[in-house]
């Protein structure tokens, strides 16, 4: 659906962000903002113990304080109530709790504190048992099982990968080098934690607003919820607040809200549930900690032979979209660079610890880090030079990788070129400072994992040339609004100022899979643009009625319709609106389109185009290593992205930006904290996470290619931004100083401790 034309009013415009004033002002309403009459307040209560039996819940205490309206336990569930991607996890637990975030019981009172004062009122007898914390050990056979009806800790998915004969590939190479590489819990750290009120109506319809990333899915999870509640045939009704960040945190229905569901349906009251910091950090959920082994190879000029990547992802004690991650991670190992022979092997098993989710990078960050840092490793080894290695294996339009993804627009040598010429890789080497580069591929068009990967669009004009445009996208902080308004604005030659974009109600907006997998500006964008196009086409046909001229010469901008050429032959597009209305056998401009990416879900096989495009990007990164301390500062940054056509270019750096600073916070010094399951830095004062004080020099080059698929030629840009900052930091603290780290994060004492170990060893 791209267009080919090069000069845009609207579109490629730095546009401040539409929602910016209300934000900065304080009008913006969040969830904790929202207050509804009669409402409760509903408060939750973990476990005490990562692995135990339940043996007795007194709640009686509980219930008889004043103000308190209900208590829920693990009898109050409907048995088929469960949650996650195999369901395997019910919003209170009943007999056995498996981590120190499962849920034991629920209040809901008059206030906050009266349902805290509750909380603390109940009394359950617990039977502790041995757990099990580490994903390799709980792979072995005389580890305790996180599940007892299960034969094994080790989730049974299709992770099991062979393209070409690696074996073979591997004897044939000239250079192979193999190692090990872990990564951490690093958690998203929104600024507006989790939270959900739940209320029912007389009939029993359900309104639930909650600060969701997948409004239309959510819809149907709680439509199941009340139908385990023997409630049928009822409308669930999804209110979307602003929401203060996403990242992936919320691509997934959570025990709150159930919970406030059960309770707002037993009390007969609205109930609201939100959560502090600390319950933020221990009740959602984090990126997937992995354990990678890998082996690359390549002949004597440097093209790669083989990849043989095997994983262990530490699951936790239940089943989120983090058990999906190596689907995506197959990606970049796959696909990352010209690579025929591919081995692939992961297992993703249940420990005790907190069930992980979906994180922006959706796995790609963990695979990237291994592979980026693996590739400079070969290239040493081979003799070459870390950046004419990447040439030479670089993926270029018109590939098909072994995978089955086709690359069609690709600028991955342009964002390499740039960041060679914005680092000055060739500088004099000063002591304690080095270079690092790295690579990433990314899905840029669509990602289909459910049947559909489409989105709705609903527009419709008013009589003075302002658009209502209802989408499916999810908003959540990224800029989506802005993408939507300027995309609809170019296509009817106004200004994003006259384009309302509304996506916070399942009421009244069309139906679309969710924000995640970059995906929005690419399907949601394009699902506006169709229906853009069709308003533009009755605009079309009614106005040559007017202006006395064929349908197909008439043309819109600066808020005029007009014939080109022709000055007579013009007017506001206003104008015409009123006409419209106002004429005999008057008309409306409106139209609706969906738009389902021509992409390919893989399935169990695991193979196909599962995205309609790719984003490709390299990232530069200059470092300087204390080698008294270990500590590591990062004194510059690259990272260019291959963009498609930038729509907002503000936006766009905004979102490099943030993906960066996210990125060397995973890289140096993120990380959830547990001890035997137990979070022990649940603060922002504790959990090290890069602010605006730890912010440093970035350049953003921007690639554009002008996908062919695109709307207006563009390609989703939300998570590659932090996708090689890991790999491209341990590639430039090896080039200042020598040790190259493998486990993330890459903290001041492994750097130090790495460092004196180098010391002890003889020189060669």
């Amino acid at each position: 659906m791209s267009e080919a034309r090069t000069e845009f009013s609207v579109v490629g415009k730095r546009i401040p962000k539409l929602d910016a004033a209300q934000k900065a002002m304080g009008r913006a309403e969040y969830i904790q903002d929202k207050k509804i009459p009669g409402m409760l307040y509903g408060r939750i209560l973990y476990s005490k113990y990562a692995n135990a039996n339940i043996i007795k819940i007194d709640t009686s205490k509980a219930k008889a304080l004043p103000g308190v309206h209900a208590v829920l336990t693990g009898e109050d569930v409907p048995p088929k109530m469960k949650m996650g991607f195999i369901k395997d996890n019910p919003p209170i637990k009943k007999d056995r709790v498996s981590s120190f975030r499962d849920e034991v019981a629920a209040v809901a009172a008059i206030s906050p504190e009266i349902a805290g004062a509750a909380l603390s009122l109940i009394e359950i007898e617990y039977e502790q048992l041995p757990g099990v914390f580490d994903p390799e050990k709980a792979m072995e056979k005389e580890s305790p099982l996180v599940h007892q009806h299960l034969k094994s800790n080790v989730l049974k998915m299709p992770w099991d990968i062979h393209y070409g004969d690696v074996e073979k590939a591997e004897k044939e190479s000239a250079f192979v080098v193999e190692d090990r590489f872990t990564t951490t819990w690093v958690t998203h750290c929104c600024l507006g934690t989790s939270g959900a009120i739940a209320l029912f109506d007389a009939a029993n319809n359900l309104t639930i607003y909650s600060n969701t990333q997948i409004p239309s899915l959510a819809q149907k999870d709680f439509l199941e919820a009340l139908k385990s509640m023997g409630i049928e045939n009822k409308r669930v009704r999804v209110i979307k607040p602003i929401i203060g960040g996403g990242f992936g945190s919320k691509l997934d229905t959570y025990a709150y809200e159930h919970i406030a569901i059960l309770l707002a349906h037993k009390c007969g009251k609205p109930v609201k549930i939100t959560f502090d910091r600390v319950e933020e950090f221990k009740a959602t959920s984090t990126r997937q900690p992995t354990v990678i082994y890998i082996k690359q190879g390549c002949d004597k000029n440097g093209k790669l032979t083989f990849r043989d990547m095997r994983m262990v992802l530490d699951n936790g004690a239940h089943t989120s979209w983090g058990a999906t991650t190596p689907s995506v991670m197959l990606m970049p190992i796959s696909s990352l660079y010209r690579v025929e022979n591919v081995k692939y092997v992961a297992k993703c098993v249940y420990t005790n610890n907190t069930y992980s989710q979906a994180m922006r990078g959706y796995g790609n960050p963990q695979a990237t880090f291994a592979i980026e840092s693996s590739i400079d490793m070969l290239a040493e080894k081979a003799g070459i030079d870390r950046i004419e290695f990447r040439r030479i294996n670089k993926n270029q339009s018109g590939d098909e990788t072994p995978q089955g993804l086709k690359i069609t627009s690709c600028g991955l040598s342009e964002c390499i070129d740039a960041v060679e010429k914005e680092m000055n890789f060739v500088d004099k080497k000063e002591k304690g400072v080095g270079t690092g580069i790295a690579s990433l591929i990314h899905v840029g068009g669509g990602a289909r994992i459910y049947g559909s990967d489409g989105c709705g669009a609903i527009l419709k004009m008013d009589d003075y040339g302002k658009v209502d445009i209802f989408t499916g996208g999810t908003d959540m902080g990224q800029g989506l609004d802005n993408i939507t308004a300027q995309i609809v604005a170019e296509e009817l030659g106004l200004g994003a100022e006259d384009i309302n974009v509304v996506h916070s109600d399942t009421d009244i907006c069309p139906w679309d899979v969710g924000a995640h997998a970059s995906r929005s500006t690419f399907v949601a964008g394009n699902a506006a643009l169709g229906a853009a196009k069709e308003v533009k086409k009755k605009l079309q046909k009614f106005a040559s009625k007017i202006l006395d001229a064929p349908a197909d010469e008439i043309e819109f901008k600066d808020k005029l319709v007009f014939v080109p050429g022709d000055p007579e032959k013009s007017m506001p597009i206003g104008k015409l609106l009123r006409k419209a209305h106002f004429s005999p056998n008057g008309t409306m401009f409106m139209a609706d389109y969906f738009y389902d990416p021509d992409n390919q879900n893989m399935g169990n096989k695991l193979k196909g185009n599962m995205s309609m495009t790719y984003s490709f990007g390299a990232h530069g990164a200059k470092v300087r290593v204390d080698e008294e301390t270990g500590k590591v500062e990062v004194l510059e940054y690259v990272a260019a992205h291959d963009v498609g056509k930038a729509i907002n270019p503000l936006l766009l750096e905004g979102q490099v930006y943030g993906g960066v600073i996210m990125g060397l916070g995973y890289a140096l010094t993120e990380e959830v904290i547990l001890k035997e399951g137990e979070n022990m830095n649940a603060n922002f004062r504790d959990y090290k996470l890069f602010t605006a004080k730890d912010a440093v020099k970035i350049k953003a080059p921007v690639i554009e290619t002008d996908d062919e698929d695109g709307p207006f030629g563009a390609k989703g840009i939300g998570e590659p931004g932090c996708v090689p900052t890991a790999p491209a930091i341990a590639n430039a603290i090896y080039d200042a100083v020598g040790v190259r780290i493998k486990n993330l994060p890459i903290t001041p004492e492994k750097v130090l401790a790495a460092l004196q170990e180098k010391k002890k060893r003889p020189a060669n």
